[in-house]
């Protein structure tokens, strides 16, 4: 612990000097391309939420701490692990000499809403490990975490208890180097106080070392420590220091692995307002907690509504790089790939600072952005290739919005959100099965047991067989076919039969495997609807779910209008039928209930028989009565289905994602036949110029 210290002290001392050289920029590109702000983890209200307690930072290659006015604080060591988290409320666990203890205790509240973080100290020459839950926007919240802390079972330690504790803290003196500091700092630990190293930035943009001690809740614990302080250590100017005051608390983590002792720095960014920054280099920063992804620019770090916000300034270009990369496969053709680019582009200029303290984020929420690791030379060059290029409408930059697939046709505006503006209109997209390629087509089979289901068309032949009603008839071509429940392989839906070779099965339709083109899904229950549609509706929902039906379809045969019941379920806009119906990847659909099926009569009136009632049929021998259940249905085409003695809904569908704009898997399919990226972005966007800004 003493030689993780002088270390310490060595890297403060060596900041000041070191910390300029360290500044690596990523690029060509980097000084010229106007920066781009994504937020990573914040709390920005109902716009966007993505927090956590604390971030791991690590990278190849030496990056630099900075201040908010830019001052060089400190410099990491390349593969050098660091946490960052924010000074706010906590609840103070156990402190003990063993760390298995406080790791045994840690582990328990892992998989609790009150997150562990352990630190060591020095106290007398003896390592000491303080267990803490946080953080807490506030001190009721502290309070709360402190009654569950207390109910979880802990083996704390005779004579301690779990307390609150806060983010007010003694000032014990400011030093003009950090072994002064480290030296004052040891005094106070011996006397027993909680104390720290805090870095800040000078008058004269250096770093500034201070030592704070003590994490009082209120400003009467705070004087009652100062008293305390004063008394066991009267020389030194004990001071409350001021909250505003921005500082990097310097602590050592202890709990990077809950299963053997890691140690690394761990800086609390304090003080109203505080912003500190990771400054960029070559090879990127990595983040553990985003799924262990590196990304290039600086990585800002401070405080917002609570909680500790990791925003990613990165140039316009670099974060393309990335994005693009996450948006579509770089095997793509090099026009398809230019293409994304402009949109994505586009799309980002579009935002403004639509989050408030970002631009963007890095989810579907904006534009897929998972940093270095979704790179490749082919979309760097077409990034690259196209440098600077937007799409322009009415003197504006377009918010040129895209989805996976448009299923065979783009969204008008109406069938969406309601609005978009002249750009967005819906246009054809034949290109959009380039989704399907050479996939795998599926048979919808009636297996002689009654049960229908399908089988992949490499596991099945056709006999050259016709039924009476001129289905075709197939059979299995190896041992033990699984009939799937719906067109694809899932490994938590077990198979609802079997199919041998010699057994003949009747084929109802033949699909293509569900993906981003079509798909089949259901089929749901009244209950399943309704949990689905819950809150998403504006007006009452029935309590059971009878009849569902597509009652009004936009441009391009989008859902607009969904009745239940015959009463329209009323949502805020169109597209919010994807969430409603159990997260359906488009509104093209249609829907068709498994337990029924609807009669056009001769009068021209519609009538609907259920699974559970009799139907006449006329056949050969006359009019006889038959039971619905099981009844094969064939529709105007070839198609047909079985009518099931069970309710439920099928959805079937074309498309993936909200459909407006570009479609990405059309744009694939576009360049494969050899149009360019300017002809490809003019098809799906109308009446646009593309030009360099």
């Amino acid at each position: 612990m003493m030689k993780f210290a002088r270390q310490l002290s060595r890297a403060l001392l060596a900041a000041a000097l070191t910390a300029g050289s360290l500044l690596v920029p990523a690029g060509d590109t980097y000084a010229e391309s106007a920066p781009i702000r994504v937020a990573l983890y914040a709390d920005i209200g109902s716009k966007y939420k993505s927090t956590v307690p604390f971030v791991t930072l690590q990278s190849a290659e030496a990056f630099t701490l900075t201040s908010g006015n830019e001052a060089a604080l400190l410099p990491v060591p390349g593969n050098s692990r660091i946490r960052v988290s924010l000074d706010l409320y906590k609840v103070k666990v156990m402190e003990t000499s063993s760390w298995q203890t406080a790791a045994d205790a840690a582990k328990k509240l892992q998989s609790t809403s009150d997150k562990p973080q352990l630190f060591v100290t020095t106290r007398g020459g003896a390592s000491v490990y303080q267990l803490y839950t946080a953080p807490y926007a506030s001190e009721a919240a502290a309070k709360d975490g402190l009654a569950r802390v207390n109910k979880a079972g802990l083996s704390i330690p005779e004579g301690q208890a779990a307390a609150v504790k806060g983010n007010k803290h003694l000032l014990a003196g400011d030093f003009a180097t950090a072994q002064e500091a480290a030296a004052v700092l040891g005094s106070i630990t011996d006397a027993g106080i909680d104390a720290w190293q805090v870095l800040a930035s000078g008058a004269d943009g250096g770093a500034r070392y201070q030592v704070w001690a003590g994490e009082a809740v209120n400003d009467s614990e705070l004087a009652a420590l100062q008293a305390q302080a004063a008394a066991a250590l009267p020389q030194l100017s004990w001071a409350a220091a001021a909250v505003s005051t921005p500082g990097l608390i310097i602590r050592t983590d202890a709990g990077l692995d809950w299963t053997s002792q890691g140690q690394a720095y761990h800086y609390v960014v304090s003080g109203s307002g505080a912003k500190f920054t990771a400054s960029g280099n070559a090879s990127g920063i990595q983040i553990a907690e985003r799924s262990k992804r590196t990304y290039r620019g600086d990585l800002e770090l401070s405080g917002l509504s609570g909680s500790l916000a990791v925003i990613n300034v990165v140039p316009m270009e670099q974060y393309l790089y990335a994005v693009v990369g996450g948006e579509v496969s770089s095997g793509w053709p090099a026009e398809a790939l230019k293409a994304q680019a402009v949109a994505a582009r586009s799309y980002a200029r579009a935002q403004g600072n639509k989050f408030d303290v970002a631009n963007v984020v890095d989810t579907t929420l904006s534009q897929v952005y998972n940093g270095i690791g979704a790179e490749a030379p082919a979309i760097t060059k077409a990034v690259d290739d196209t440098a600077a290029e937007v799409l322009i409408s009415g003197g504006k930059v377009v918010e040129a919005v895209f989805s996976s697939n448009s299923g065979g046709r783009t969204a008008d505006p109406s069938e969406v959100w309601n609005n978009g503006g002249d750009p967005f209109v819906s246009v054809p997209s034949a290109e959009d099965k380039a989704a399907v390629g050479s996939a795998k087509q599926w048979y919808y089979l009636l297996l002689p047991s009654g049960v229908t289901g399908y089988a992949r068309e490499d596991n099945i032949k056709l006999t050259g067989d016709k039924n009476a009603a001129g289905l075709s008839i197939a059979t299995a071509t190896t041992k033990d076919v699984n009939v799937r429940p719906l067109p694809v392989i899932e490994s938590s839906a077990n198979p609802v039969g079997k199919l041998n070779p010699g057994e003949n099965a009747v084929v109802l339709d033949q699909v293509y495997e569900n993906g981003s083109y079509s798909w089949i899904k259901g089929p749901y229950t009244s209950a399943e609807l309704l949990k689905s549609l819950a809150g998403k509706t504006s007006n009452s929902l029935p309590s059971s779910i009878v009849s569902l039906q597509v009652t009004q379809r936009g441009p391009s045969g989008r859902a607009t209008q969904v009745k239940a019941n015959g009463e329209i379920l009323q949502v805020k806009y169109p597209d919010l039928f994807r969430s409603s119906f159990g997260g359906l990847p488009s509104t093209l659909f249609d829907i068709v209930p498994s337990g029924s099926y609807t009669v056009l009569g001769a009068d021209g009136k519609t009538a609907t028989v259920s699974g559970s009632q009799t139907a006449g049929v006329l056949s050969a021998s006359g009019k006889v009565s038959a039971n619905a259940s099981g009844t094969v249905v064939m529709g105007a085409g070839t198609a047909a289905r079985v009518v099931t003695g069970t309710s439920g809904f099928y959805f079937i569908g074309w498309g993936n994602g909200h459909g407006l704009g570009m479609s990405q898997w059309g744009v694939k399919g576009m360049a494969d036949n050899g149009y360019d990226y300017k002809q490809i972005l003019q098809h799906y966007f109308n009446n646009v110029t593309i030009v360099k800004e």
